[in-house]
């Protein structure tokens, strides 16, 4: 039967995403795994947790809370992206593939936070 959350696709999405985010952290040199590297981790974990966690929550004001988390945390991993690519650690194609993941994802999110209302 399994867990609701396990049959959303922003869900599964978010899963694929946060393995890309680990293999970009998982790349940087060693003066940046602390920094962005950990940042990246933390903030792409926390999109399919939070996913995970709203979808467990029976008051929709509740789940809206956590879906926006997850949403919020989509931007953060751009954010943390652009500056890996501006220290010259992400290629221009790979951060745009990256973007239009997330772009991908931040919608689904709104979509699970619209079924909310």
């Amino acid at each position: 039967m399994g867990f609701k959350f396990e049959r959303l696709d922003a869900w599964k999405k978010a899963i694929e995403y946060t393995d890309a985010m680990f293999d970009i952290a998982d790349g940087l040199p060693q003066k940046y795994q602390f920094s962005l590297g950990e940042q990246l981790r933390r903030a792409a974990l926390s999109i399919a947790n939070n996913i995970a966690e709203g979808t467990g929550r029976d008051n929709p004001n509740e789940a809206r809370y956590f879906f926006g988390i997850s949403k919020g945390s989509v931007y953060e991993t751009v954010n943390i992206l652009v500056i890996i690519g501006r220290r010259g650690h992400l290629n221009r194609e790979t951060y745009h593939q990256h973007y239009r993941s997330a772009d991908d994802l931040a919608a689904m999110i709104t979509g699970l936070l619209r079924a909310q209302r």
